[in-house]
């Protein structure tokens, strides 16, 4: 097991890298909070990435049981952190403790894509982003946390405490990890999501406020290292909501159950995480939207930017490198997060974009020695602030939903600007091109809003090392 200074032993409300056991945003959420935690030990500056199918019972009188295919990006830098569904600063004010503050994506709401008889007519209730703090205190017989949550945006306007208590065990590969914990919600959060408004009451559905409760959540997490760098990670939770809750003509009364089974992949570096004079990456790209698929665009078949609404982009990017010549191969890592903003031609409000994502670099071609030459591959997360133009333009057409959260993917290909005009200095500034590309994979994920669609923006960059 890592240190806990590296914080590979973390709560579920701050892993390095945690099984994100939550429903999906937009319209298809159900329960907010992650329902088991499988630790994977990663070191600081460390990130990961991995997918798992989860099993939830819907909490929705006639929900059934919802199966999700559940992508997982992760980061830990050496201040901040990543997870699929929040960001954050972190810090560590004393031995053996940690303090965060963060945003957070609330993944709570009606489903929309089945939606049970017991929701017909009811207005929608969306999920919500809330501002949050989180301290953690580990101890020789286990670890106390807890965390605040508010909400932010303009949905139920409520607040949680959230506190509990974890206990890491290790056997061999196998890592294991019991926690109980207990989440008190105040009444707008509760009413907003399980109540039933008088505007909404019909003969067999009575106006309802279950008002504030304490739920109880008992989880059992399993990771077990497969290799080096795979983890095979499990779990299993039975969460009991307040009784005021239970008691919602839109609720089932009972303990709801939930499950998962995943594989992740550790990009950790084997070096030290943050040595002096490790190098900012800085990458400014501007691009236009096209209606080509990202995969004819990487295999040549299709690279047009003539879109009918010819919306743009331009970013800044910035990165560090993870891992370099990873096991002697001309394969590097290099973390980036950037800000996007989608010049939207007065078609919608111009608006801004977060992404965050891993990328490989290969860069073993024969020339590579004149001309250095980078193949790159980038997976992560996008957060949109608004749904951009293209993407709710192609899903209206098509009667799908859309999302502000999608995967990132972010093909590209570039060369070294020093040498291919002959100066040494600049052998480390690459000019290239590159597909932006959001994407729901296939509508296969809640978390991702149940997105079967997304965007494509093509775009030209410049990047260099400060």
């Amino acid at each position: 097991m890592k240190t806990f200074s590296g914080y590979a032993q973390k709560s579920c409300a701050s892993a390095a890298l945690c099984l994100l056991l939550i429903a999906g945003p937009g319209m298809a959420a159900e329960a907010d909070t992650p329902i088991v935690a499988a630790v994977v030990p990663v070191a600081a500056g460390g990130a990961g990435l991995g997918v798992a199918m989860r099993s939830e019972q819907s909490l929705y009188l006639g929900g059934g049981t919802r199966h999700d295919f559940v992508p997982l990006y992760i980061y830990e830098g050496k201040r901040v952190f990543l997870e699929a569904y929040r960001i954050g600063l972190k810090f560590e004010p004393v031995p053996d403790a940690r303090l965060d503050a963060f945003v957070a994506y609330r993944f709570e709401g009606y489903p929309y894509d089945r939606r049970p008889t017991s929701l017909a007519g009811m207005a929608s209730r969306d999920p919500g982003v809330d501002l949050g703090i989180g301290y953690q205190q580990r101890k020789p017989w286990g670890t106390l946390f807890g965390e605040l949550l508010t909400d932010a945006g303009s949905g139920s306007g409520g607040s949680e405490l959230r506190l509990g208590y974890r206990y890491d065990l290790t056997l061999g590969g196998l890592q294991l990890q019991p926690q109980l914990s207990f989440a008190a919600r105040d009444a707008r959060l509760n009413n907003y999501y399980y109540g039933v408004r008088a505007s909404e009451a019909t003969a067999t559905r009575p106006a309802y406020e279950p008002g504030g409760g304490v739920n109880v959540e008992l989880g059992l997490a399993a990771a077990y290292r497969l290799s080096e760098r795979w983890r095979l990670i499990a779990g299993l939770s039975a969460k009991r909501w307040d009784s005021g809750v239970r008691a919602s003509p839109i609720v089932e009364n009972r303990t709801q159950i939930a499950g998962q089974l995943g594989l992740a992949y550790d990009f950790s570096p084997t070096h030290e995480a943050w040595p002096e004079g490790r190098p900012l990456i800085v990458k400014v790209l501007y691009g236009k939207s096209s209606d080509c698929d990202v995969a004819q665009v990487m295999l040549l078949k299709c690279y047009s930017t003539n879109t009918v609404d010819q919306t743009r982009i331009a970013a800044v990017e910035l990165g560090r490198p993870f891992i370099e010549g990873l096991n002697g191969w001309p394969l590097d890592f290099v973390g980036y997060v950037g800000l996007l903003q989608h010049k939207e031609r007065g078609l919608q409000a111009d608006s801004w974009q977060a992404n965050a994502y891993m990328k490989a670099y290969y860069y073993g071609f024969p020339w590579s020695e004149r001309v250095r030459t980078r193949l790159g591959f980038g997976v992560g997360v996008s957060y949109a602030g608004r749904v951009p133009y293209v993407e709710m333009r192609d899903q209206l057409a098509r009667g799908r939903n859309s999302s502000r959260l999608l995967s990132y993917l972010d093909p590209s290909i570039d060369f070294s600007l020093g040498d291919l005009i002959g100066v040494k200095s600049m052998s480390e500034t690459y000019v290239g091109l590159g597909v932006s590309h959001r994407s729901g994979i296939f509508g296969s994920s809640r978390l991702l809003g149940n997105v079967n669609g997304g965007s494509n923006y093509i775009y030209s960059y410049v990047e260099w090392r400060m």
